[in-house]
């Protein structure tokens, strides 16, 4: 199954800007690094997709190892903190484990990102988040462990249901740095949702692999916006 295969602002920030999340980076660096880099990501993504949509695999083996590095970078240049960075580049590492299909780099494209899902529940902090969202997503591991649990290899199981909590922990708690960090937080569950459902052998819409990786990058290119965000206050 191939994959298609965020941390804070600085601890100083200029009068205006939004105030540093955990994690803060040095500061921000040369300003004209920021447009290409992003629009290096933005090429890399078309090149990506398209190629998965017209079947072309050695533009996506080409591209897909590209993405997490490029957006890292922008990040990187933007001042963003050291643990949104990591969180990024661990997902580079679970995109090239995942570029094979073997069991053994399934796992190890699995932990690479749940490395990436620890990093960012840490950048994200403790902090006010609204209970009826955490009680749906409650319900949505729930249901859909519970409905994939009879359909997924064996030695597979318990790996996917522990990923599948830190997934959902990350969703809920990306949700505490605004709409559009947690939209990216939902796209990253949904995205990684149906990466499951392949491996369970439900059945698939035309194309998989170009839905699982557009939600994927939307996800990670959502969450990144967390080094401009304001957290709620801890209560």
């Amino acid at each position: 199954m191939t994959r298609p295969g965020a941390d804070a602002a600085p601890r100083r920030t200029a009068p205006g800007a939004p105030p540093p999340v955990r994690g803060g980076g040095p500061g921000p660096r040369h300003g004209a690094a920021v447009t290409p880099l992003l629009l290096a990501f933005a090429f890399a993504c078309l090149v990506d997709l398209g190629s998965l949509l017209a079947g072309w695999h050695t533009g996506h083996l080409v591209a897909k190892p590209l993405l997490m590095p490029l957006l890292a970078a922008h990040v990187y240049a933007r001042g963003g903190p050291g643990l949104l960075i990591a969180a990024l580049l661990c997902g580079w590492g679970g995109d090239v484990f995942l570029l094979s299909g073997a069991d053994p780099a399934f796992l190890l494209g699995m932990g690479c990102f749940a490395a990436g899902h620890v990093c960012y529940l840490v950048l994200f902090g403790r902090g006010r988040t609204h209970p009826g969202l955490g009680a749906l997503y409650a319900v949505a591991l729930v249901a859909t462990v519970a409905a994939l649990w009879p359909d997924l290899p064996p030695d597979l199981r318990i790996p996917v249901a522990g990923y599948s909590l830190l997934l959902t922990a990350t969703a809920y708690r990306s949700s505490r740095l605004g709409p559009l960090v947690g939209a990216g937080g939902a796209l990253f569950l949904l995205s990684d949702t149906l990466i499951a459902t392949g491996v369970a052998d439900w059945p698939q819409a035309p194309r998989p692999d170009f839905w699982i990786m557009l939600t994927y990058l939307a996800a990670q290119l959502l969450l990144a916006q967390a080094y401009r965000e304001r957290p709620s206050p801890a209560p």
